[in-house]
C-alpha cells in the first residue's frame, strides 16, 4: 500500500527508462500519474487510458531530435520568465539561508547542460500540473479517473508477469497441485 497518495510524480526525460514500478503500486493503489512518456510510464498510460494520465514533456524522438540540432538550455531560460525567475531564486540563495555559492554548480550545469532537458520540459510541466490541480479541485472527476485507474491495472498483476515469464522466458509448464492427504 502506497498510503495517501493522490499523484504520483514520475518525471524522467523520455529515453532515459528511469520509470519503473514504484508508479505501478500507486497506480495500483488510486493514485493519477503525471509524467513523460517514459519507462512504466508509457505502460500505465496505454492501460488507464490517455485521459486519466496527466502527461507532459518531449517523446523520446523530440529529446534525441533536439540534442542533435544542439539544445542550448540558456535559449530556454531566455524564452521563459517564470523559468528565469525560478532560477534567478535558486542562484540568489532563495533557498539557501541567503548563500549565494550553494547551488551554484547545480544552476552552471543546468544553465551550461541541462543533460535531462528539464528546461525544455519546465513549461509542458508546469501546465500540466495546471490540468492535474483542476481535476483534484473536481473531486467528482478525480475519483472516477482514479477507481478507473485500480480497475485497468489488473494487467500488471503479479500473476499475470509470472505466468509470460514462465511462458515466454523460463519455458516451464506449471506444475499441477496435488492435494495433502488428510491424517
Amino acid at each position: 500500500m502506497y498510503a495517501a497518495a493522490d499523484l504520483s510524480e514520475q518525471i524522467s526525460t523520455a529515453g532515459k527508462e528511469a520509470s519503473g514500478t514504484g508508479n505501478m503500486k500507486f497506480a495500483l493503489n488510486g493514485a493519477l500519474t503525471i509524467g513523460t512518456l517514459d519507462g512504466a510510464n508509457v505502460e500505465i498510460r496505454a492501460e488507464v487510458g490517455a485521459e486519466n494520465f496527466f502527461l507532459f514533456g518531449l517523446t523520446e524522438a523530440e529529446v534525441v531530435r533536439r540534442r542533435a540540432q544542439g539544445y542550448r538550455p540558456a535559449e530556454e531560460l531566455a524564452r521563459d520568465a517564470e523559468l528565469r525567475g525560478v532560477i534567478e531564486m535558486i542562484a540568489g540563495g532563495d533557498f539557501s539561508d541567503g548563500d549565494r555559492g550553494a547551488f551554484e554548480p547545480v544552476v552552471r550545469s543546468l544553465v551550461d547542460h541541462d543533460e535531462y532537458l528539464l528546461f525544455a520540459d519546465y513549461r509542458s510541466y508546469v501546465d500540466c500540473q495546471q490540468r492535474a490541480g483542476d481535476a483534484y479541485a473536481d473531486q467528482e472527476r478525480w475519483t472516477r479517473m482514479s477507481i478507473l485507474n485500480v480497475a485497468r491495472m489488473g494487467h500488471f498483476s503479479s500473476d499475470r508477469a509470472i505466468r509470460e515469464y514462465c511462458q515466454d522466458i523460463w519455458k516451464v509448464e506449471p506444475a499441477p497441485v496435488v492435494p495433502r492427504a488428510q491424517s
